[in-house]
């Protein structure tokens, strides 16, 4: 530790400084919050402000071109959407297990294909696990270079004598600077090395990747500084025990939110999904109760899930709610709409209602969807096989119109479904659109005539 850096104590709710630890701040009387940070008080006044360009007006400004570095993983690519922009900062947060490392080595083998010198920094694996990752992905690249450190000083000088066009630092959770005495992937760690990295991907304009643990509620581990600190957020999703992944970016500067890419874990590594829809529902059940297609948005994709209900009398006093793919406090206000405004008691039956496939969906146009469901279950009736539906259900029991109708439509009607049922008010908008039998609905009283 230089004589230039000291080490303070900052409050991490409203940056009260002490010398020292602190159980509860004397400012805002929050509990546990102080951590280290450093005080870099001797530097050279106005330093900082000479590093500034000068001010100048909004029109003067002149616009470069949006280049982006293409990955050759379409699905990636449209994650990011449309490719990683130089200098920017991105985070990739998943389970463990689920496949963090082998998706970015895939990213770093198909830019070092391409002529970009990769710098792949691990702080958990030896150069050899790498390299036999490497070796069951087909990944053989001259320009991906391989190294094991976790100390940021020491990964900063292997970055000058290599000078890379892309960084890739595996995790930032064991990445720790000397600077600070405090354990790797403490508050105060996370902050500084996160920062030095975002300065030197900004400084130098190169790409660098960060992946991040993530605690058991599935959110990224440390301080929610991480995610503000980076342009991109990716969270890798799916079960460990099947086949199928999904990356969501969950904030991009660069590009749209909600984006997802939809990959299938083989034994060579991950591989792209070009039509998800058909995959999700190729292995739906015909002529079953309690199964219905909702066409979804995520990003700017049109994706058909299947929803699937199963209701019944609940053998105890307090009935069940389980949701998964989808939020069950919704489920629980979609049961008083029926009980209410159309006269059919759930309230007795346990409810289990899922998403096909290990998807999350959590837009309101899927209530629609999963109220048929659930009606389809209780009356043990199946909806017809080729109608899909979609739309917002409010307290009153009417249907609401949801955005983008007409791509949800096409994308139904892509895949042979030749019904659609919705809302009245989205009828309008989508009248151009031909081979498909449009049903429009405005209460959920008309819906039992209009499934069966």
């Amino acid at each position: 530790m230089t004589k230039q850096n000291k080490i303070i104590f900052a409050c991490q709710s409203c940056g009260y400084q002490a010398p020292k630890w602190l159980g509860r701040c004397p400012d805002c009387a929050e509990w546990n919050s102080f951590a280290e940070e450093i005080s870099e008080s001797s530097k050279k006044k106005g330093s900082t402000i000479s590093s500034m360009g000068y001010p100048q007006t909004i029109d003067s400004i002149s616009l470069v071109s949006d280049h982006r570095i293409k990955t050759r993983i379409s699905e990636f690519d449209r994650t990011l959407g449309g490719g990683l922009v130089p200098g920017s900062l991105l985070l990739l947060g998943g389970d463990p297990g689920i496949g963090k490392s082998t998706l970015v080595l895939q990213v770093a083998g198909k830019l070092s294909e391409q002529g970009l010198q990769t710098l792949y920094v691990s702080g958990e694996e030896s150069p050899q696990q790498i390299k036999l990752r490497a070796e069951r992905l087909s990944v053989h690249s001259e320009n991906l270079y391989v190294v094991s450190g976790t100390c940021i000083e020491h990964i900063f000088d292997r970055m000058q004598d290599l000078n890379p066009d892309l960084l890739i630092v595996d995790s930032i959770q064991t990445t720790h600077t000397e600077a600070l005495p405090s354990a790797p992937g403490s508050v105060g760690q996370l902050r500084e090395v996160s920062t030095r990295l975002l300065r030197w991907a900004k400084e130098s304009n190169t790409p660098t990747f960060l992946i991040g643990h993530v605690t058991k509620d599935g959110a990224i581990a440390g301080p929610k500084v991480l995610e503000h600190l980076v342009d991109t957020v990716l969270y890798f999703e799916g079960d460990s025990k099947h086949m199928f992944r999904i990356v969501r970016a969950v904030k991009n500067r660069y590009g749209s939110t909600n984006e997802i890419g939809v990959f299938e874990m083989k034994e060579k590594g991950l591989k792209e999904v070009g039509n998800p829809s058909r995959i999700f529902l190729e292995e739906r059940p015909q002529r079953a109760s309690g199964s219905v297609v909702v066409p979804c948005i995520e990003g700017t994709r049109p994706l058909l899930v299947e929803i699937q209900a199963l209701v019944g009398p609940s053998p105890f006093g307090m009935p069940r709610r389980t949701a998964v793919g989808v939020d069950h406090n919704r489920i629980s206000l979609l049961v008083a709409v029926l009980g209410k405004r159309v006269g059919l008691e759930m309230g007795d039956q346990d409810i289990f209602v899922n998403v096909a496939g290990g998807l999350k969906v959590d837009e309101p146009a899927t209530d629609l969807g999963i109220v048929s469901a659930m009606i389809s279950s209780f009356l043990d009736k199946p909806v017809k096989t080729d109608m899909v539906t979609f739309g917002e259900i409010g307290l009153a029991g009417e249907i609401r119109g949801v955005n983008q109708p007409e791509m949800r439509i096409n994308e139904a009607k892509k895949l042979g479904f030749s019904k659609c049922l919705f809302s009245t008010s989205n009828i309008e908008s989508c009248e151009s659109i031909s081979d498909i039998d449009l049903i429009g609905i405005k209460s959920v009283k008309d819906l039992l005539d209009l499934l069966f």
